[in-house]
């Protein structure tokens, strides 16, 4: 699916990073420093959508006095629990060319967004971090039980997502037409929503590139294995029930999108809350 460059000459947003973020006041200040500084090294016009998750503590200050940079910084607000319904939030109100998201803790790497980019030029629907690539460079200080709980995930996954080898590494990009696509009907907002995401992805036939990553296993996950890792399980059951009718549209090429100039001129702009 051949898809030209933008015309980065113009003042169009083309990529779009959302940030699902709960309760992330501490480290986010050091997350959109580095993502920032990622982005303006791609040398196109670029966008980071940091979308607060209900938090109760300082994590939209710190988006509402972000300092002025060649990379905008926005805020939402998403009042309904999970980080499914997050990102999608954030992919819903994106006007970029490309959209995508990655987690508040920088757990992969972002110099990967370079290839990200020159993929999705090159017509890439999608492209998804793996940790299970071959050339990924894993760091993890997991538990037993969580790894073997990870390779049992990915064997009930297989039944829904066919095309990638690892559906949970929090770095995904799309283009805007097939993002919209798969993320309007979410209805999964758990951790296993990348899977209902991937799974409508393949189901409209839209092609997945898997890339390698650099990621580390950071402190703080929210993620339990005891408090969900069971839930996460009946998820993938509920998503594969869901797309064995889901109706889907092929995807198909597109050249021009429907944008908007972005105008905040590097400040962070706020969206109001409900």
């Amino acid at each position: 699916m051949e898809v030209p460059p933008p015309d980065v000459s113009s003042d169009l947003v083309v990529l779009d990073v959302v940030v699902p973020a709960y309760n992330e006041a501490l480290r986010l200040p050091d997350t959109l420093v580095l993502l920032r500084a990622a982005l303006a090294e791609l040398d196109v016009p670029c966008r980071v959508t940091v979308v607060d998750n209900a938090s109760d503590d300082g994590t939209s200050a710190v988006v509402v006095n972000a300092p002025p940079g060649p990379v905008p910084v926005r805020l939402l607000w998403c009042g309904e629990p999970g980080k499914g319904f997050a990102v999608r939030r954030g992919v819903l109100a994106s006007d970029a060319r490309y959209v995508g998201f990655c987690d508040a803790d920088l757990a992969t790497a972002p110099a990967a967004l370079a290839q990200v980019l020159q993929l999705l030029y090159d017509g890439a629907d999608a492209v998804v971090g793996s940790r299970a690539h071959p050339e990924s460079v894993v760091e993890e200080r997991h538990s037993v039980l969580r790894r073997w709980g990870a390779v049992a995930f990915r064997g009930a996954v297989r039944q829904v997502v066919r095309g990638v080898s690892e559906t949970q590494c929090g770095f995904k990009f799309f283009r805007n037409d097939v993002a919209r696509r798969v993320f309007a009907p979410l209805r999964c907002g758990g951790f296993a929503f990348d899977v209902e995401v991937l799974g409508r992805a393949e189901r409209a036939g839209a092609r997945l590139v898997e890339i390698p990553v650099s990621w580390v296993d950071v402190p703080g996950s929210r993620f339990s294995p005891v408090r969900h890792g069971w839930q996460s399980f009946v998820d993938v059951a509920k998503i594969n029930w869901r797309l064995r009718s889901a109706d889907v549209t092929p995807v198909m090429p597109l050249v021009t999108l429907p944008v908007t100039p972005d105008v905040t001129g590097g400040t962070a702009a706020v969206g109001m809350r409900p």
